[in-house]
């Protein structure tokens, strides 16, 4: 799907063909004596008897799979063409992507011409791919690469203009498929006249049998039906793959609904089966590298299909590390093909343990919220059978340590540390494994001085030596230690723990500042170690005193499911500045926030407030379809909240009291039925102070 929300794909759906007149096609396709074009090879006569069973895609995707796709990054804009996608070929090879285990290069809605030919062929767009799609698929062909193509279950795709689905053409098209030598298709749910999808789309995998089967090419087949219909439950005889939510954005707020949607159907996944939340927004700018890593390493901890979906043309080294990770990618690519399952998740800190195929387990630490946090299992709690130690590999620092059973992290806000913890005789040769980690003060005025602490802890079977630490900020803060900072020895399970003082100039501007934390160890043979955290400090200023709209007052952070928080607009679509007025009930608010669900807008109130008032509701512009419920936060509690409404029920005055809070926290969640075009307003949002 293209677009928000499902409010779009709906209207689509309905439009079209009747469902009496589909029932009257009886899904009938066009007779098969339908010669290919001339411009297009056509297909061999007969396949050998041999390829029948790798052709009808048998023992395909037998990892998750790894490639490109073009839609996150260029849509159905003229840049999407030939020249790009032979050069996203080049650039595979080049890069070292290719020998990292991408081999897809996939094309997404827009490749063809709105209407069929004279015999009801697909065209393709003689601008975009002036040499045909058989000739761009050779060329993916002849650089060890393969490539994938896109239509959908109905009578249109998805995007605007309408070009022509494969319902009632399931025959011919994937034909015309198997005769490009295309190795992929993704099939959408747009414009599917409300026919059943376990209709729709075993007839396409019966269809790319068939003609997978004259070529001796077999086409790995996703199915991209945004979990509408829990395909995870009837999709295992079906296809390869299967989306199991919404389209992803490119925020945090959209890749974090996503992976909690995907991470409980852990138990689906399997060797040629897999979960698919979505494309990889990795590079594409709406997140941080911080944000990115977490994304790679939950898509990856979750097996789930690698397509890059940034313009690599223009990728940043930071983007091309994080997707050329070889170690993560082993994660996903494992054989055994388990989907990491969830060991814990309380208060936004995830565990998450995958078994691997060499007894091994990765271990996800997952931060979810604002703030750094400490992240904790066990050898056992993962699984693991006893061992007097262990070897912890740490996936993207590249590092060996031992621990003495515990995984654990002090991880960054939005991060996540992403371990391989196995039973091994050597473990005594790797340094001790320890947690650098921090306390005290997140939030701080411009001039003021605040405390921090760091705190070291040896996990390791080995006692840590010869240990310093250090705390660094930005040019103009003031830095000292009130604490020793230095330790000769660390025995296991042993602290050193530092006092920081530490002042943001006078003139800082408001906003999220780094402190980075290292410290330098030895281990017991004279190995060196280092450990770092890099924790955020806000600085802050104190709302003025009377009623201030929350539009007017800065926030500390704003998470949300589908592009940015707005301010006296609603959430509009993925644009900054795209919203309309906040209408609820038909009543035009003129100030307030505009959300979409999931959504958390956080403000630093400094106790100095008292109260907090909103009307909230749904916007008018999402007709019937969405469903939210609004939440106030002051500090870690819950003061304030709805049930669940939706675009019929009448806006809701809210009121809270938050006396003494330090931070509100104004939450909008989907209502407990899933993210459905969900626009929520805070209208005339204030606070009094």
């Amino acid at each position: 799907m293209r677009h928000r929300s499902l409010r779009t794909a709906r209207q689509r759906i309905i439009g079209g063909l009747s469902v009496g007149l589909l029932a009257t096609l009886g899904l009938a396709v066009p007779a098969a004596a339908h010669a290919p074009r001339t411009t297009e090879a056509t297909a061999p006569a007969s396949a050998p008897a041999s390829a029948s069973k790798a052709a009808s895609g048998e023992g395909s995707a037998l990892t998750p799979p790894m490639g490109f796709n073009n839609w996150n990054s260029t849509h159905c804009r003229a840049e999407f063409n030939e020249a790009m996608v032979e050069g996203i070929a080049d650039i595979f090879v080049a890069k070292g992507l290719k020998d990292a285990g991408y081999q897809y290069v996939n094309l997404d809605d827009c490749w063809a011409l709105p209407q069929r030919d004279a015999d009801g062929k697909l065209v393709p767009d003689p601008a975009r791919f002036p040499n045909g799609i058989k000739a761009v698929a050779d060329y993916v062909h002849s650089k060890g690469l393969k490539l994938g193509i896109y239509t959908s279950a109905g009578t249109k795709t998805c995007d605007r203009a309408g070009f022509p689905g494969a319902l009632g053409h399931e025959r011919s098209d994937a034909q015309q498929f198997a005769d490009w030598g295309i190795d992929y298709l993704k099939y959408d749910n747009c414009n599917n006249q409300g026919v059943d999808a376990k209709q729709r789309y075993p007839a396409m995998r019966d269809a790319l049998k068939a003609a997978s089967e004259t070529t001796g090419r077999p086409i790995v087949y996703s199915i991209c039906e945004w979990g509408q219909n829990k395909p995870w439950e009837w999709a295992a005889d079906v296809g390869h793959l299967w989306r199991t939510t919404g389209d992803i954005s490119d925020s945090w707020g959209s890749m974090l609904s996503i992976a909690k949607q995907n991470l409980p159907l852990a138990p689906y996944a399997r060797p040629g089966h897999w979960n698919d939340p979505d494309m990889l927004e990795v590079g594409n700018g709406g997140m941080t590298d911080t944000e990115y890593r977490s994304h790679f390493s939950l898509w990856s901890v979750m097996a789930a299909p690698l397509l890059i979906g940034t313009d690599l043309r223009k990728a940043t080294p930071e983007t091309y590390q994080i997707l050329g990770n070889r170690e993560v990618i082993a994660v996903d690519q494992d054989p055994l093909g388990k989907q990491g399952s969830v060991v814990s998740s309380e208060g936004g800190r995830w565990v998450i343990a995958k078994q691997l195929a060499d007894g091994s387990r990765a271990v996800a630490l997952f931060n979810e919220t604002d703030r750094a946090r400490h992240i904790a299992t066990t050898a056992a709690a993962v699984g693991l059978d006893h061992a007097p130690a262990y070897r912890l590999r740490d996936l993207w620092r590249h590092q060996d340590y031992n621990t003495a059973g515990a995984v654990t992290a002090t991880v960054p806000a939005h991060g996540t540390v992403l371990y391989r913890i196995s039973p091994d005789r050597r473990w005594a040769s790797y340094p001790p494994a320890v947690e650098l980690g921090g306390e005290g003060a997140s939030l701080t005025e411009a001039g003021a001085t605040a405390q921090v602490d760091t705190v070291l802890t040896d996990l390791g079977r080995t006692p840590a030596r010869r240990v310093a630490v250090r705390l660094t900020g930005p040019e103009g803060w003031r830095i000292r230690a009130v604490s020793p900072t230095r330790a000769g020895s660390l025995p296991t399970g042993k602290k050193l723990t530092t006092r920081w003082r530490i002042t943001a100039p006078a003139d800082a501007e408001p906003g999220a500042y780094d402190l980075t934390a290292g410290a330098d160890y030895r281990s017991p043979s004279g190995a060196k170690a280092t450990a770092r955290l890099v924790s955020t400090v806000h600085v802050v200023v104190p709302p003025p005193s009377g009623t201030s709209y929350a539009s007017d007052l800065p926030w500390l952070s704003a998470l949300n499911g589908w592009g940015p928080v707005e301010k006296d607009t609603s959430v509009g679509e993925s644009a900054a500045g795209d919203g309309h007025p906040i209408t609820l009930g038909g009543t035009v608010h003129a100030r307030g926030l505009g959300v979409h669900a999931p959504s958390e807008v956080t403000y630093y109130t400094g106790g100095r407030c008292t109260a907090f008032t909103a009307r909230v509701g749904v916007d008018d512009e999402e007709g019937a379809a969405g469903t939210v419920a609004f939440e106030v936060w002051a500090d870690d509690t819950k003061v304030a909240s709805t049930e669940a409404l939706t675009n019929t029920d009448a806006a809701k005055a809210v009121t809270a009291a938050i006396a003494g809070a330090k931070t509100v926290r104004l939450v909008v969640t989907d209502g407990g039925d899933g993210v459905t075009s969900d626009h929520g307003d805070w209208a005339d949002a204030a606070f009094r102070c």
